[in-house]
């Protein structure tokens, strides 16, 4: 056979290849989705079907179906898979109390997803991190502060954690009638919030209390209200069964209960933990067969090896294959993978969008808005531009790496604290920087001057924190000697001393500008400092949003979404899934700061607070209202929490609960009336036995800017107002 013959029956052949799939029913966009899934798997052998349900999914060439790997982050920027826009740390979401603004951020992070598959596709890249399908967002509760994966999340609160997750999805997914932009997925189901060390064998069995009113609300509400695609089952096992085998989890509550109709992952290599870890299956094959009858549908891992064994042994039906494997398919099928280019309209999304102006600039009012002002003793801040001279020092100061947090992506853009401050302030201010002490052991130098530079300059800003290296997930926080999780909540040591220095010798204010993802023990540190400036892990426009409040250009608007104690001994055990002494609604010592606490540069009032009625038949709704006044000069954004609190009602129901917020802007002197309209089923409380429950009695809605507790009002916060309500 001659060259011209040879290419021509390649050609041909391709060509035939191409016409053929086309032509295949599963290709036709005329058919429903469903019907065109079933067609597919009609096909398809029991080999190939069995290879699909791997994460890392291979190619049928003769089906026209390409590979895919369904692994890929998204958690505050698209991570792992190059150039993207950083947004700040989800715990700094939860901060901004603002879900309008962090469906934003969801929507900017699927455009530059969308644009990114584009451009992978077109050089072949169909490997881990390149795919659409994302497994975020987080909302675990942040129950224990010492969990190093707390940063991922939007806080200790069910409520929060419910609405700013839900924004999060639907900015992810998209909201087209026919494809999904991207499809988040709401991990880790259920009851998962470390001991890091202990996660694969970990059982939690918490009260059926705790289970329903903490532990679920969340994925329900993402379910139910945010129409989640994905969900991730966790590691740990819950009343005595894995949380990937368990029916009563993945089936009874999941599915029957709420409904979901997307599909079930595994935790990277959760499947392997239901025999190694906790013993509940003696083979891989046994595993298997119980991942997927309990509704496991896909395994980010390698025990999906074995369904074929399992199907030989009898353990699984091929009836149970094709059930499973449908919703894995049809999640590809809508975000247009077997449709023409030109049908799906998040195809047009365009590269510019990656790291475009419009994003960092979203990234910087995010982190703005999430900073919280914690202490501003004698009005320091804001500073003004015009300084004589200033000092910036402090371990991460000058740390890019203070920005990222964990699953983050790469960003040519990234401004630390030190250069927003040089670009903020007079081209005639004297600006020194130093280092002045390692991160996380003592200088080696016995010598250091950098202390004593704070007696030269009118202020001192010193940047200290942790970092991704100390807290995170157990295989990546490579300086924590805990797995990634902490055993206490100190500073370290080398910077406490170094505060303490500078403490000494400072002759201006000393601002202290503080990088975490969980809270921090300041009890020794507060009274050394004019001003307490938490940052969080801001992203990639950090430095430029902290300038940005230090002097004053935005007046500081985050609120805490999780309490900050004094000290570890304030907490329960760390491996106790009780909530008894946890958060906000049931912690009785007197934290550092309390749960929704943040100052600013004006003062708040709440006045002439008042409910359309102030007695509630069950299925009556109320409308709530309060005036907020802006009582300083500068433009503000406040935070408006209410928190229902039970007076004569069971004595285990939580001491405050939030039942509604609002971030609102008041100008200098202005007033505005807020209401809330609340439903019945605002009102119910969990039972003992896990049901919600119209209990009647007695409650106060409670107005305030932060907890409305003593102990926020002796931080400064507002004083609350509040309205007597009677269930009837």
């Amino acid at each position: 056979m001659n060259k011209k013959s040879l290419i021509f029956l390649i050609l041909f052949s391709v060509i035939s290849q191409g016409y053929a799939q086309n032509n295949f029913e599963w290709f036709d966009e005329t058919i429903a989705f469903e019907e065109r899934v079933d067609a597919l798997i009609k096909e398809m052998t029991i080999a190939e079907k069995c290879g699909q349900f791997l994460s890392a999914s291979p190619k049928i060439e003769r089906l026209g179906i390409p590979e895919y790997n369904w692994w890929n982050e998204a958690l505050h920027g698209v991570a792992r898979n190059g150039k993207a826009t950083i947004f700040p740390q989800g715990i700094a979401m939860g901060a901004t109390f603002n879900p309008s603004l962090i469906k934003q951020v969801a929507s900017a992070i699927s455009d530059e997803g969308r644009a990114k598959f584009q451009v992978s596709k077109s050089i072949g890249n169909r490997g881990m991190y390149a795919g659409l399908t994302y497994w975020s967002p987080n909302i675990n509760i942040f129950r224990d502060p010492r969990w190093g994966r707390g940063q991922e999340t939007y806080g200790e609160d069910p409520f929060l954690t419910s609405k700013i997750g839900v924004a999060f999805v639907e900015g992810l997914q998209g909201d087209n009638p026919k494809y999904f932009k991207s499809t988040a997925c709401a991990k880790h189901f259920a009851v998962h919030s470390g001991p890091e060390a202990l996660r694969h064998s970990f059982n939690a069995s918490p009260s059926k209390l705790d289970l329903n009113e903490t532990y679920l609300p969340a994925f329900e509400a993402l379910v139910k209200e945010g129409n989640v695609q994905g969900i991730m089952g966790a590691y740990n096992a819950v009343y005595g069964e894995p949380v990937n085998s368990s029916k009563f989890l993945l089936d009874d509550i999941l599915k029957k209960e709420w409904g979901f109709n997307g599909y079930i992952v595994s935790d990277c290599g959760a499947l392997g933990d239901i025999y190694q870890g906790h013993k509940r299956a003696k083979t891989a094959e046994e595993a298997a067969a119980l991942a997927l009858l309990a509704g496991v549908n896909l395994n980010c891992g390698w025990i999906y090896n074995n369904l074929t064994k399992a199907l030989d042994q009898g353990l699984i039906t091929e009836e149970l294959i094709d059930e499973r494997l449908k919703k894995l398919f049809l999640i590809r099928f809508k975000l247009g993978f077997f449709d023409k280019e030109e049908s799906n309209p998040y195809n047009l999304i365009g590269t510019e969008v990656i790291n475009s102006k419009k994003n960092k600039e979203l990234a910087r009012t995010v982190a703005q808005q999430s900073i919280v002002l914690l202490k501003n003793d004698n009005n320091t801040l804001p500073l003004d531009k015009n300084i004589k001279s200033l000092y910036v020092t402090g371990p991460f100061a000058a740390s890019t790496d203070i920005l990222l947090a964990n699953y983050y992506g790469m960003s040519p853009n990234m401004v630390t604290v030190l250069e927003g401050v040089s670009e903020k302030i007079s081209l005639g201010t004297s600006l020194e920087y130093r280092l002045g002490v390692l991160p996380f052991q003592k200088n080696l130098n016995p010598l250091n001057w950098a202390p004593k530079v704070a007696k030269t300059t009118d202020a001192t800003i010193l940047v200290v924190g942790i970092s991704n290296e100390i807290e995170g997930e157990e295989v990546d926080a490579i300086a924590s000697e805990n797995k990634g999780d902490r055993k206490d909540l100190r500073l370290p040591q080398s910077q406490i001393e170094y505060i303490k220095e500078i403490s000494e010798n400072k002759v201006g204010p000393l601002i202290l500008v503080l990088g975490t993802g969980s809270p921090v023990s300041l009890e020794e540190i507060e009274p050394l400092v004019d001003a307490i400036v938490l940052m969080w892990y801001p992203g990639e426009q950090g430095g430029n949003a902290v300038a940005d409040v230090l002097f004053g250009d935005v007046a500081p608007s985050g609120h805490l979404p999780i309490t900050f104690p004094k000290n570890v001994a304030q907490l329960p055990p760390f491996d106790s899934y009780s909530m008894t002494g946890r958060t906000y609604k049931y912690m009785t010592k007197e934290p550092m700061y309390p749960f929704g606490f943040g100052l600013s540069y004006a003062k708040t009032k709440f006045n002439n607070a008042s409910a359309s009625t102030a007695a509630l038949k069950r299925k009556q709704s109320v409308h709530i209202t309060v005036d907020v006044k802006n009582t300083g000069a500068m433009k503000l954004q406040e935070v408006v929490q209410a928190y229902l609190v039970p007076l004569d009602i069971a004595d285990y129901l939580p001491m405050y609960s939030l039942k509604a917020f609002k971030r609102i802007e008041l100008n200098g002197g202005e007033t505005k009336k807020i209401q809330f309209n609340l439903s019945a089923d605002d009102f119910m409380q969990i039972n003992q036995e896990g049901v919600k429950s119209w209990m009647k009695g007695n409650y106060k809605i409670i107005f305030s800017n932060a907890l409305p507790s003593k102990r926020s009002q002796d931080l400064g916060a507002a004083i609350p107002v509040e309205i007597s309500i009677k269930l009837k």
